[in-house]
């Protein structure tokens, strides 16, 4: 029963610096070109009204070209204003719409510039940007050179607006500032300090991030945010390019990660976070239920589409696909095809939704692997990647173990943070021997400290290191005691998560098996917990079950009843889960007792399998059924051939069952048979027709 996988589909953006333009359609009437290149002048002209810290890097460049947009709506209002839109010549149009497209380029450009989050990667770039910025300038004056006489001197205004622009947007001197000069040598500086492990000057790195702006741990992780999503872009892609790219990226990664981690004494409340907590408001004219995924009734953040042209959020039917449904969950209809199809149009109204409650939707592809090279292989791009990794990491543990509660407080979200999803950070934690002092923290009258660190240790125990310095560092006690004894709900859910990691191999197994109270408490988790703690607690029962000494101990501390009360109430995938549990306790003789003894219980599994739409939970109800024939002997046999709709569910298996289920299927059908061909079939059995004989006996 591993733990479900996220959805790897991963949506295309436009790469940063990149300035794609549509030409205006060929035949275009001069009336709606002249108004779109008004909209486009005026949008550009008031990039320079807002905060006078917009643009960080390129500032005099910028406050020219906005200038010079300007000018140039003063001058499209000249035009529109002599009346003569409606009779330009074919020139005047063609260089119309060269202008326009010289202006999409350039409200790229700006948007670019500005981007929140982009700064850093901006200000490497800083001579690429100044050079396309100097070229789109340049073809906004040729475009206003092409332009007929006529047109231009329409208006003395107009002659002498067309002919400052043009001078202007060839002569302006467009070249990245002194400033912007000196913040990007200090950020290669920095990077070549890292290659070699030295630590760099708190202080320059202080000086780059207030030149681009980042005055927060917030924005610091916001630049970290765009610039995974930038790496993952160009990984897309092929060519050289890319990969020279990526090497770069993942070092400004790892020096953002560094900064938020040296530089930033406390985790700052995101506003974002904040209206987050709040419940979103739904538009009055959509029904609340409409943009709720049908399987977990949560808000869905990326719609998809099944063949039957019902919506679900993409995590929760990749899920269900996985367990081998093959119906819609909805209308019960068979799915002709695992494909799905993204509903924009439904995520569109749950982005505005979101966005008018001060809430963004996350990326679809966040989920996936948003770490790009970094995250998701062992070692990272570039020796300054490597670098300062370890250097953060270093900084963290010795936070962990002399820090105060409010350092401890932030050091263990940082590692939360890292190793949630980067390999390499996990192994240069479990390096810098961050799994101790983790440990340390589970007993945190902290509440915040005791739960980060229960979810540092779940990350990290999916390592084989970290899995090896647990063990060494006598952890597993300690994990057991938060899954009792947790301040929080998410920090009990994540401890019974970790003893599933641990529980790796037989051998690991049996040593968690030996603390008394481990099997215990994950049964109490079972009985009492939420939905989460539940899953979490049964998957991590199952592991342990690996071992045969402990089917003993689990059936002592309640297992069955825990188990029957949840497939007493049916909670979809929990049900499901329950009955492999089941399954597995089932293989050994005190298992299987312990389940024929709960009133009701065999009748309830033989009802999911009929009910059942996963084929996983269909074949691990049959497995659980021949495993109490095998070890209940012809008493379970003759009950189970008294039992209504068994047979026919047999039958259905066979024909149609994935080879593992039709395998057992036979095998139970063959025990029916067998026992009733030994004697008189009962009446309230209806035995196997012809046919049915027929299909069974064919091995």
């Amino acid at each position: 029963m591993p733990p479900p996988t996220p959805p790897t589909g991963e949506p295309k953006r436009r790469r940063l610096l990149a300035l794609p333009a549509v030409c205006p359609c060929e035949g275009i009437a001069p009336a709606p070109l002249l108004a779109s290149l008004l909209s486009l002048a005026a949008d550009l002209a008031s990039r320079g009204a807002g905060d006078a810290g917009a643009f960080p890097v390129l500032r005099r460049g910028v406050r020219q070209a906005v200038r010079i947009a300007g000018l140039l709506l003063a001058f499209l209002e000249e035009i529109q204003d002599a009346t003569v839109a409606l009779a330009l010549p074919a020139p005047a149009v063609l260089g119309l719409t060269e202008l326009h497209v010289a202006m999409q380029k350039l409200r790229f450009l700006l948007t670019d510039c500005a981007r929140r989050g982009a700064r850093l990667w901006v200000l490497v770039n800083a001579g690429l940007a100044a050079s396309e910025l100097r070229a789109v300038l340049g073809s906004v004056a040729a475009s206003l050179d092409a332009l007929p006489k006529g047109v231009v001197d329409a208006s003395v205004e107009a002659g002498e607006l067309a002919r400052l622009v043009s001078e202007q947007a060839w002569r302006v001197p467009v070249r990245p500032d002194a400033g912007d000069e000196r913040a990007a040598r200090t950020v290669r500086s920095i990077l070549e300090q890292f290659k070699s492990g030295v630590s760099p000057d708190a202080e320059d790195a202080r000086r780059v991030l207030k030149h681009i702006g980042v005055r927060t741990w917030s924005e610091c992780s916001e630049e970290i945010a765009f610039l995974e999503d930038e790496l993952r872009t160009r990984m897309d892609g092929a060519g050289d390019d890319s990969c020279s790219d990526a090497v770069l990226i993942n070092s400004l990664i790892a020096f953002l990660v560094y900064c938020r981690v040296v530089l930033f004494d406390q985790i700052d409340v995101n506003p974002k976070a904040d209206a987050a907590a709040r419940p979103a408001r739904c538009p009055d004219w959509i029904r609340p239920d409409a943009l709720q995924c049908p399987i977990t009734l949560d808000l869905m953040t990326d719609p998809v589409t099944v063949s039957t042209g019902q919506t679900y959020d993409r995590a929760s039917i990749t899920r269900w696909i996985k367990a081998g449904c093959r119906t819609c969950p909805v209308t019960g209809e068979r799915l002709h095809t695992a494909d799905v199809v993204p509903n924009a149009a439904l995520r569109g109204i749950i982005e505005r939704m979101l966005l008018s409650n001060g809430v963004s939707l996350p990326d679809a592809s966040s989920s996936g692997h948003r770490h790009g090279a970094l995250g998701n292989t062992p070692a990272p791009f570039g020796r300054a990647a490597a670098g300062a990794a370890r250097l953060a990491v270093t900084y963290i543990v010795a936070q962990l173990s002399t820090g105060s509660t409010e350092e401890r407080r932030k050091a263990t979200s940082e590692a939360r943070k890292l190793c949630k999803h980067s390999v390499f950070y996990r192994a240069c934690l479990v390096e810098a021997n961050a799994v101790p002092w983790l440990l340390c923290l589970l007993s945190s009258t902290d509440a915040s400290v005791q739960e980060n660190a229960v979810a540092s240790l779940l990350n990290l125990s999916k390592h084989p290191g970290g899995r090896t310095a647990l063990f060494e560092a006598g952890g597993v006690g300690l994990v057991v005691d938060v899954i009792n004894v947790g301040a929080r709900a998410e920090a009990r859910q994540n401890a019974a998560a970790v003893l599933f990691y641990l529980s790796s191999g037989p051998e690991q197994a049996e040593e968690i098996g030996r603390i008394p109270e481990s099997i215990p408490t994950l049964v109490q988790l079972i009985r009492d917990g939420a939905h989460r703690g539940r899953k979490n607690a049964m998957v991590s029962l199952y592991g342990l079950l690996q071992c045969a000494s402990n089917h003993g101990k689990a059936v002592a501390a309640g297992a069955v009843a825990a188990l029957a009360a949840v497939l007493a109430v049916d909670l979809d995938d929990l049900a499901g889960d329950a009955v492999a549990l089941l399954a597995r306790l089932a293989e050994h003789p005190v298992g299987a007792q312990a389940v024929l003894a709960r009133p009701g219980l065999v009748a309830r599994v033989v009802e999911a399998l009929a009910t059942s739409a996963s084929r996983s939970g269909k074949d691990h109800c049959v497995a659980l059924l021949v495993s109490l024939c095998r070890h209940g002997g012809e008493k379970v046999v003759a009950l189970l051939g008294r039992m209504p709709g068994l047979m026919a569910s047999l039958y259905t298996l066979v024909a149609d069952g994935s080879p593992q289920t039709c395998k057992r299927a036979r095998a139970l059908l063959n025990m029916i048979h067998r026992h009733y061909e030994m004697g008189d079939a009962p009446a309230a059995a209806a035995p196997a027709s012809e046919a049915g004989e027929r299909v069974v006996r064919v091995l």
